[in-house]
């Protein structure tokens, strides 16, 4: 029988629940973009001495509606390209909201499957990455399991019911430091106004009382009138 290794058996396993929309607005607040593989390395990667059971990532998307089309199939896109690099990913269709805008509220799904990938894969440690303070039940909750809880998020963004229902709070504003800047979109440069192709030669100034000379009729040319059947 093969003896196991002590360091592997002592490493915590780990499972992380990211709110999507929550952290996204977090890093776009410093100017930053969201890099996901530094962000799982970050919370559970090798360097870290834990096993990574799941990172889970909740997304709402804009409602399938012709309006949202363009916009629905960019997030879908991406949401397919977390996927394909290791992450699992829950997503819910958005509703429509005031002002052109939509809301997809994932938090009651993440919440029940907290509860219920806890209890399916045992682990360790569970890591809410959001500063919703509506999580802050689910922290006490899993902690009443015998699971430790970290709460991931920006300190400024972070509720104080959900920090004091935590055991330990990781700080994210260090390593979104290390994230690459936004690239915002150059301002439209104004157009000169369009120039006729013959340039208008500037008009002599006037004093204010001179009037404009008139300009001299040409005398009518006289026509030879039209005879009529009668005159003939």
């Amino acid at each position: 029988m093969q003896k196991k290794n002590s360091n592997t058996s002592a490493r915590s396993r780990v499972l992380v629940l990211v709110d999507e929309s929550n952290v996204g607005s977090s890093v776009r607040t410093v100017g930053r973009g969201l890099d996901w593989i530094k962000l799982r390395d970050f919370l559970a990667g090798p360097n870290t001495g834990r096993e990574l059971i799941e990172m889970v990532v909740y997304a709402g998307l804009p409602p399938a509606m012709p309006i949202w089309q363009e916009e629905r199939d960019k997030k879908n896109k991406f949401m397919q390209w977390l996927r394909s690099n290791g992450f699992m990913v829950v997503t819910k269709d958005g509703s429509p909201a005031e002002e052109g805008r939509y809301k997809a509220n994932v938090d009651v799904m993440m919440a029940i499957d907290a509860l219920e990938l806890s209890v399916e894969m045992q682990p360790d440690v569970v890591i809410l990455v959001t500063g919703d303070t509506d999580f802050a039940y689910l922290a006490i909750k899993l902690r009443r399991r015998g699971i430790r809880v970290e709460v991931a998020s920006v300190s400024q963004n972070l509720g104080n019911i959900l920090r004091s229902a935590a055991n330990e709070v990781i700080d994210l504003a260090q390593l979104f430091r290390t994230f690459e800047m936004i690239q915002e979109p150059a301002p439209a440069r104004a157009m000169p106004p369009r120039q006729n192709q013959q340039e208008r030669r500037p008009q002599p100034q006037r004093p204010p009382n001179q009037q404009q000379p008139q300009q001299q009729r040409r005398p009518r040319r006289a026509f030879p009138r039209r005879q009529s059947v009668t005159d003939r």
